[in-house]
């Protein structure tokens, strides 16, 4: 498919009742994928089964953060991940996703599921394109991919020290410091302090 291959620049929009719904395998190739999702990326049903979720992969998104939604999913977690997604014909597309593990009666893990929404647009403009733009920075230094996927969660395991926080409850609390009446659990200490006094 020529449209993989290169960028328009340009960016499509999900409705905020839009939702992208896809499953896997174990190796990540789809087994499903809704209406949502094949209209936004521009792919027939015949297109895409199959084929690996890759197929909709954007240069810009960093190695570093596909890792931990590997590591998570296979070791049976849930995880939420932004992520920007390529289009068919070169547009690019962002979306805030859930990814979880879908298991038969046994409990075995068979495949994966995702389902994907609308982002908040001040969270991915103002913090994710800068943290990802960091990453794939420190990704591009390394003369391999291992490599490059190690400098990456390095990096990205420093912002999360530097924040004293693991990657869930960075992303989960991505952006809630601007949102009318949240407090982080410092200030909250502090008002309740004030309250004591």
């Amino acid at each position: 498919m020529r449209g993989e291959r290169f960028l328009t620049g340009n960016e499509r929009f999900l409705a905020l009742d839009d939702i992208i719904v896809s499953k896997t395998d174990l190796t990540g190739r789809i087994t499903y994928a809704n209406r949502t999702f094949l209209k936004i990326a521009g792919l027939t049903e015949k297109d895409c089964m199959r084929q690996p979720h890759s197929l909709i992969r954007h240069p810009d998104m960093p190695r570093s953060i596909f890792k931990r939604i590997w590591t998570a999913i296979e070791a049976g977690d849930e995880i939420f991940a932004y992520i920007i997604n390529r289009a068919m014909n070169g547009d690019h597309y962002w979306v805030y996703a859930h990814v979880t593990a879908t298991r038969n009666r046994a409990g075995d893990i068979i495949g994966y599921h995702s389902n994907r929404r609308a982002p908040d647009r001040a969270i991915v403009d103002d913090l994710i394109v800068p943290l990802y733009a960091r990453l794939r920075h420190v990704e591009r230094e390394p003369k391999n991919g291992k490599q490059a996927v190690e400098a990456g969660c390095e990096a990205l395991d420093s912002v999360l020290r530097e924040k004293g926080m693991e990657y869930d409850e960075f992303i989960m609390t991505l952006g809630q410091g601007s949102r009318r009446g949240y407090r982080t659990g410092r200030e909250a200490d502090l008002g309740q302090a004030d309250c004591q006094a």
